[in-house]
């Protein structure tokens, strides 16, 4: 077995499908937390990410101490703390605030549609650099989800460029999905050689920093006008949209590797389409319905190659 072509003798087992699926779902509850919460409280998006990795750092810490305690036969390097800390810093610090500003002046749904390109840089990352291969079933995945993600975002687009900032707000959503890209990317690096609870807990840990840094030099902690609504919305960003899904994401690459969960995770703007309309009135319109169709095919595809290799 070659080192470079890791991630090409991935199994995708029926355990990592599942666990990689239902973190996208979590995932994909962030915009439409972040949305409600803007509207709710006109919190700026600094701040309210900010206090979400604020309610995240107690769990991040005690994941630390334990991954220390279960992982620590291998010590790490100080180029691996170098690559760990900066990948946190390019996946949950630029990345999350690239989308929360984004938030601010695009629906969710097609904040998630732009987001999920994400997938596709990752694989280009992984097939130039790292020179992995795409065995058939992923590539026609990519071109059923990718298609069907071009189709809604189309349509999307039509509807919101009465907004003067929308372009600015889906070029936020952009710059996300490449940072997040290499975040994703360098995990299914790293994670085989650091464990998953340690690369999670120490990766999250780097981007909290970051962000109270940011924080601190450019906010007053005086001037937040603390409430209800934005401290229970704050703890449910932290606990259902990072801490749990950032750990079954880990999880997921550690299982099947990162470019199967690049395209398994393509549920995730389907999910997000869905709930916006129930819960933020946003409308379903028919490229969304037809990109939507194709999505759901596209993750079938690896969830039928799952079955197949777990049979």
């Amino acid at each position: 077995m070659q080192a470079g072509k890791k991630d090409t003798v991935y199994q995708i087992t029926l355990a990592g499908f599942l666990i990689t699926i239902l973190g996208a779902v979590f995932f994909s509850t962030k915009a439409i937390m972040v949305k409600l919460v803007f509207k709710s409280t006109g919190v700026d998006a600094l701040t309210l990410l900010s206090l979400r990795m604020l309610f995240s750092l107690p769990f991040y810490l005690v994941a630390a101490w334990i991954g220390a305690k279960k992982e620590s036969a291998v010590s790490l390097s100080s180029r691996q703390w170098f690559f760990l800390s900066l990948l946190g810093i390019f996946g949950y610090y630029l990345s999350s605030l690239f989308d929360f500003i984004g938030l601010q002046y695009v629906s969710a749904g097609l904040e998630r549609l732009i987001l999920f390109l994400y997938p596709t840089f990752s694989v280009l990352i992984n097939t130039i650099i790292y020179k992995t291969k795409l065995n058939k079933t992923q590539i026609i995945a990519l071109l059923l989800t990718y298609l069907g993600i071009g189709v809604a975002y189309f349509g999307e687009m039509k509807i919101d460029t009465g907004n003067p900032n929308f372009y600015y707000g889906s070029f936020m959503i952009f710059l996300c999905a490449i940072t997040y890209s290499f975040y994703l990317v360098g995990t299914g690096r790293m994670i085989p050689k650091i464990g998953v609870t340690r690369y999670t807990a120490y990766a999250m840990l780097s981007a909290t920093a970051g962000i109270f840094i940011h924080f601190l030099l450019a906010r007053n902690i005086q001037n937040i006008q603390f409430s209800a609504t934005l401290i229970w919305y704050s703890i449910a960003l932290a606990i259902v949209a990072t801490v749990l899904p950032s750990f079954m994401m880990s999880n997921g690459m550690k299982r099947i590797g990162s470019n199967n969960v690049s395209i398994i995770t393509s549920i995730g703007p389907v999910s997000t389409i869905i709930q916006a309309h129930f819960f933020l009135g946003e409308k379903i319109i028919l490229p969304q319905m037809i990109g939507t169709a194709l999505v759901i095919v596209g993750v079938l595809l690896i969830g039928w190659q799952s079955k197949q290799k777990t049979s």
